[in-house]
């Protein structure tokens, strides 16, 4: 491994390279404790985590020896990550880095830890996040069930189903338009000016979701909007008739609009899917504005099979058009 850092830094020129030449480079101990670490883990989550490094720590600390970086440099590797709005990640590549540090003392290629005493909220900004009443995941399949039993209005039970299939907000799902909708494409393109974070947000649409829009289509008459009003059909589906609804179904204190998005984030988590995919589907992460225009549409090839895996694990087709086998 010693002549594999030689003939790595032999072929680079920058000056942390030519320093390099007495030790091992952080990359090359991060690549031996990841080979060690992913041995027992899921390996769509140790291929992000690999991802991740390579994406956002290699480029700043790759080259530089591993006992000899300091506290200093992990702080600005997160700080960058943080700066593009994403603080879930930065979070987790200072605990990566952490345990990397740890291998190296470990195995005698670093005498300490630097990152051993630093929290993420040493360094990083905190932010609360609100909590809705969401089922549990095992309690996922009944509610689907009672949804597409739902005996109030159709457009109500469709919206319903379409907000488990796609976990947007309440307030994007009753304001969509069908300007919004590249049904070619497969894709849901939400206007920046709807969502929460003023960014464009993508939403890759599974052929259960299609299913439900092309019912919305035959009762639409023509509507600009897809989940009008009742009362008045030029005027978007009122906040609280997803509540209501819910209500109705017997979950009351038990489950929002809002909590198909903590359900969905919880199994797909479980079932491996990279964070950060769900974080940007889910539109979580402030973003500034530099940002913005390039985060919405990253991943959105491993985004589309995610939210198609999502609406096969579970989630109920509009009863006129039947079930969707998974």
């Amino acid at each position: 491994m010693h002549k594999q850092a030689r003939q790595q830094l032999a072929n680079r020129s920058d000056p942390s390279a030519k320093r390099a030449a007495s030790g091992l480079t952080f990359e090359v101990v991060a690549r031996q404790w990841y080979a060690h670490w992913a041995a027992d883990r899921a390996t769509r989550h140790a291929g992000y985590v690999l991802r991740r490094l390579e994406a956002d720590v290699f480029p700043q600390l790759g080259s530089r020896v591993v006992s000899e970086i300091p506290t200093s440099a992990f702080r600005d590797v997160v700080k960058k990550i943080e700066s593009r709005g994403a603080l879930d990640i930065a979070k987790r590549v200072l605990q990566n880095c952490g345990q990397i540090m740890r291998y190296a003392v470990a195995n005698d290629l670093a005498s300490r830890n630097p990152v051993v005493d630093v929290k993420p909220a040493d360094v990083l900004k905190s932010y609360k996040r609100r909590n809705y009443p969401r089922v549990d995941a095992k309690d996922l399949p009944e509610l689907l069930r009672a949804i597409d039993g739902y005996v109030g209005t159709e457009h109500t039970r469709l919206a319903l189903q379409f907000m488990a299939l796609t976990f947007v907000r309440t307030s994007e799902l009753i304001g969509a338009r069908w300007s919004e909708f590249d049904l070619k494409a497969e894709r849901w393109n939400i206007p920046a000016h709807r969502m929460k974070m003023d960014t464009p947000h993508i939403v890759s649409l599974s052929r259960q979701s299609r299913l439900v829009l092309d019912r919305l289509a035959e009762i639409s008459f023509g509507r600009e909007l897809v989940f009008p009003g009742d009362l008045n059909p030029k005027k978007p589906m009122s906040n609280n008739t997803i509540l209501f609804a819910l209500y109705r179904l017997g979950y009351c204190g038990r489950m929002t609009g809002h909590g198909f998005r903590g359900v969905a984030s919880t199994i797909l988590h479980e079932q491996g899917w990279p964070h950060e995919h769900i974080e940007l589907q889910l539109a979580h992460q402030p973003r500034d504005e530099t940002s913005a225009a390039y985060n919405h549409a990253l991943y959105l090839k491993p985004r589309a099979q995610m939210m198609q895996a999502w609406a096969d694990h579970g989630c109920a087709a509009p009863a006129a058009a039947g079930k969707i086998a998974a």
